[in-house]
């Protein structure tokens, strides 16, 4: 379906572009040799749609459109022999078609790209002994075996077994978990260390993956489409016209003045209003990374009040970091002591040791190889190197003098929302290490800079614990917080604020963030770190994933669509203007058609000014003062 729309674009591209050829040559009477006026090859391949559209929708759905105006305008030009002005008239409004069509949104294929997430088959232990079945036959109770590298086939809870499950699909927790007996898992998760046991709980259409399609759907159907500008105006605007022209016939008793008042009352510069000036901001858009879908997208933005966050990859890195280091023994140094740690961590493949390990390589520290290793879901690593035992995990390891200080502020570390990973040698603690998902550097600056213009309301949602949650809304600057959120949750929120009269916008770069970004009025995702699905829901991508982009996305907005308005005020005053000259005999068809051109171009080139648009505060996705 996506290729024949395309594929009709293009044709109707083609034969505007050849309509405007022919409409030249007779102007300038390059074609004098003709048995017919050039102007009749665009009468013909721009005004015939036009006129069957206008009585189509007449006919079949009793709508009063612009179409409408312009078929009448048409027919009375043809029935003067003003050839040239019912071409012209018909090209512009063809042109202004094919401007709509390039802005128009494009579908989307989250749904494909969610299906593809769903696994295909599933490991099932029966007395006979294991079997591999289809993923949708797996029923609730069934005892599911699933190993390292594996995805989770069916929601489920945890009889036997520990894994390091990767459940970022589902929370967007940067993150992986370390899952035990009694723990849920959801379908579609990946586990990556450890093999487990599940017994299937939802399965087939009750899992959460199946939910979250069936979310993506119901919230893309519920999207009102795009209607028009002009079409809009056209119950008011066909009548006026209608009524100018009869009571100039009335008054004058001249015909070709009151063709010349529909002809001029044709809405050729109210159809360019809109989708010229929202090209000019998607093509200033796009230079600065950030990819408009739509022209929906524009005016969403420009009205937006609400701004809902995800977190993890958003407002956070998406990937954990070293945030705090606390040395406990005064008897071991720095020197001493991450040597040690990254040998002990060289091997890892958990998400927390390769960030420790990246840490300890930054302040210069050397990594020997460990002559022992052993690494354990949940029990963390135990490691002998240069001939010294180091324990490394989420559980306090060792004793020592400093063992009640340790805990004080481990918990302390704990409460800023970091993950801490105590550090033992030889028996001893040695080290708390603190690791989280950091702040985006610029974060706290753009969330200041939302505010001023004009998101008055901005939310964090995530999957993560509450004190992660806190933690990093207080750094950024954002009150309101809603944490340990499943993809439905989110989804939820959005149709709530919705519900309280918000315009509510979503940003989000996670497969879980899809649900709340296809409910929200306007969605954004992060396009370089952003999943595809993330990506193909949303109506705005950022393809640098810098938050700067934003404050300059909504300024740039409703420039958009104040030019618009100027843009629809000034349409409405030169068509009023040209009536009256209409009415006294000083236009006739063809320069009344001109004069449609002239408006036209101002109404274009107004427009073009938005593709020099800048910040004025330098706000724009670049740091202050450069942009």
């Amino acid at each position: 379906m996506n290729r024949l729309k395309t594929d009709e674009s293009f044709r109707t591209l083609c034969l505007t572009a050849f309509s405007g050829a022919f409409l030249a040559a007779d102007f300038f009477r390059w074609l004098p040799g003709l048995p017919f006026s050039p102007a009749w090859v665009a009468v013909l391949l721009c005004g015939a749609p036009i006129v069957f559209g206008a009585v189509r929708g007449l006919v079949t759905e009793f709508d009063v459109t612009a179409d409408v105006l312009v078929a009448i305008a048409l027919a009375a030009a043809l029935l003067l022999g003003q050839y040239f002005a019912a071409g012209e008239v018909a090209f512009i409004m063809q042109l202004g078609k094919v401007l709509e069509d390039e802005t128009a949104a494009k579908s989307h294929k989250s749904l494909q790209a969610l299906i593809r997430l769903t696994p295909q088959t599933a490991c099932v232990r029966t007395p006979e002994g294991e079997k591999i079945i289809a993923a949708d036959d797996v029923k609730p109770g069934d005892i599911l075996l699933v190993r390292p590298g594996q995805t989770v086939p069916a929601d489920g809870t945890i009889r036997n077994g520990t894994a390091l499950i990767d459940q970022s699909v589902m929370t967007g927790e940067s993150i992986p978990v370390t899952k035990g007996v009694g723990d849920e898992v959801y379908q579609g998760t990946v586990n990556q260390q450890g093999a487990v046991e599940v017994e299937a709980v939802g399965a087939g259409d009750d899992s959460s993956l199946k939910k979250m399609v069936r979310l993506v759907r119901e919230a893309e159907e519920k999207k009102a489409p795009i209607v028009r500008l002009a079409d809009r105006w056209a119950r008011i605007l066909v009548p006026v016209a209608l009524g100018c022209a009869a009571l100039i016939l009335l008054m004058t008793r001249n015909m070709t003045r009151a063709v010349t008042a529909l002809v001029v009352f044709c809405p050729c510069s109210l159809i360019l209003a809109a989708p010229t000036a929202v090209m000019a901001a998607i093509g200033n858009a796009t230079k600065r990374g950030v990819l408009i879908k739509s022209g929906e997208a524009v005016e969403a933005a420009a009205s937006l009040d609400t701004l809902a966050m995800d977190k993890t990859g958003t407002l956070t890195e998406g990937k954990p970091q070293v945030s705090e280091i606390r040395f406990l023994d005064r008897d071991m140094d720095e020197k001493e002591l991450l040597p040690l740690i990254a040998g002990a961590e060289k091997f890892s493949e958990h998400p927390l040791g390769r960030a420790v390990l990246e840490y300890c390589r930054k302040r210069g520290a050397d990594a020997p190889d460990p002559r022992e290793f052993d690494a354990r879901a949940g029990m963390g690593v135990s490691a002998l190197v240069l001939g010294r035992r180091v324990l490394i995990g989420e559980k306090m390891t060792g004793s020592g003098p400093q063992e009640g200080l340790a805990e004080e502020e481990a918990a302390r570390m704990r409460g800023r929302g970091v993950t801490v990973l105590p550090v033992s040698v030889d028996g001893s603690l040695r080290v708390l290490v603190g690791v989280a998902d950091v702040l985006r550097e610029n974060a706290g600056d753009v969330v200041r800079e939302l505010k001023s213009c004009g998101i008055s309301r901005i939310v964090m949602m995530t999957g993560d614990s509450p004190e992660t949650a806190r933690s990093i809304a207080r750094q950024a600057g954002i009150g309101e917080v809603r944490a340990a959120c499943l993809p439905a949750d989110k989804a939820e929120r959005i149709r709530e604020l919705q519900e309280e009269g918000r315009s509510v916008g979503m940003i989000g770069d996670g497969v879980n963030d899809a649900p709340a970004l296809a409910a929200a009025r306007l969605g954004i995702a992060m396009g370089a770190i952003g999943s595809d699905l993330a990506v193909e829901t949303s109506d705005i991508a950022l393809m640098s994933d810098d938050l700067g982009r934003l404050p300059f996305l909504f300024r740039l907005c409703r420039k958009t669509k104040k030019r618009i308005q100027f843009n629809i005020a000034f349409s409405m005053t030169l068509n009023f203007a040209a009536i009256l000259l209409s009415g006294f005999g000083m236009l006739n068809p063809v320069t009344a058609a001109l004069v449609h051109n002239c408006g036209s171009v101002f109404v274009v080139l107004n427009s073009a000014l938005l593709l020099t648009y800048r910040d004025k505060t330098g706000y724009d996705g670049r740091k202050r003062g450069k942009g």
